[in-house]
Order: C-alpha cells, then sequence, then structure tokens
C-alpha cells in the first residue's frame, strides 16, 4: 500500500466517523473536509491550519452553513429535534459529494502522482455545495486557499 494508499484510508474511516457522530447516513465532502483537517502533522492540514481552518472551525462553519440552509427554507434550527437516528449498525455509504471529490481527483491525475493535497483539492475545486458555502460563510477566500494548494502541489 503506499504513503497516499494509507492517507486516503485514514481520511475516509475518519469521514466515516464524522459521518456516524452527525448522523449521516452517507459520508460526504463535507465529512471528508473535517478528516483532511483532523489529519494531524500532513500537508493539508497544515496548509488549512495556516489558514485558520482547523477542524473545530470547520465544524462551527459547516454548522453555520446548515442554520443558514435551513434559514433560507424557513426552518429555525432550534425549532425541531432535527437529529437523525440512522441504523446503528449500517455503516454509512459514499454519498454524491464524496463520489465528486473522488471522480475530481481521479480524473485529473495519474493514481501513482496522487498526493495528500491532491485530496484537498479535489474538496476545493468544487463550485457548489455544502464545503464552498460553508467555507463563503466562515468569509475564506476559496480561490486563494485554492491556490496556496496548488502551489504547494
Amino acid at each position: 500500500m503506499s504513503t497516499f494508499d494509507r492517507y486516503l484510508q485514514a481520511v475516509l474511516l475518519t469521514a466515516e466517523a464524522e459521518a456516524r457522530e452527525d448522523g449521516s447516513a452517507a459520508m460526504e465532502a463535507r465529512h471528508v473536509l473535517l478528516a483532511v483537517a483532523a489529519q494531524d502533522g500532513t500537508e493539508p492540514q497544515r496548509v488549512l491550519a495556516a489558514a485558520g481552518l482547523g477542524r473545530a472551525e470547520l465544524k462551527a462553519a459547516l454548522d453555520r452553513e446548515f442554520a443558514h440552509s435551513l434559514g433560507a427554507a424557513g426552518v429555525a434550527p432550534g425549532a425541531f429535534d432535527l437529529r437523525a437516528t440512522p441504523d446503528p449498525g449500517r455503516r454509512p455509504q459514499f454519498g454524491a459529494s464524496l463520489k465528486l471529490v473522488l471522480d475530481r481527483m481521479a480524473g485529473a491525475h495519474r493514481k501513482k502522482d496522487l498526493t495528500p493535497l491532491h485530496v484537498l483539492d479535489a474538496l476545493l475545486r468544487a463550485e457548489v455545495g455544502t464545503v464552498p458555502r460553508a467555507l463563503d460563510l466562515a468569509g475564506v477566500d476559496r480561490a486563494a486557499l485554492a491556490a496556496r494548494v496548488r502551489e504547494a502541489l
């Protein structure tokens, strides 16, 4: 198993734990972003940390995005019990946004050339969805962050 394969496996296992923690039936890009930020000592984690984006900051940004999206639909987050009740024995599946991240990564690079930064690059290349909305609401300059990642590649 290559260094990248071990990194991706660790990210996906952490993303699965993130999905279980928030009661999601699927692992999505937002879970992978949190997982990337949680991989201490890696280049993607250092790039995020240099931008002030640790796991806690990203989780807060994703929570704000959730509340903002509910508000756009006229729902106050505290008005209802919104906890999911997934089957605890069921493993979260790969969600649509995670599949898009993997497609962007695999479509742009040969497998043997992939590095952990390519995962973060693929996350930041999303133009729509929860991750870009959360980063925008947090005031993150996504273009500048993506440029830093690409420079480091």
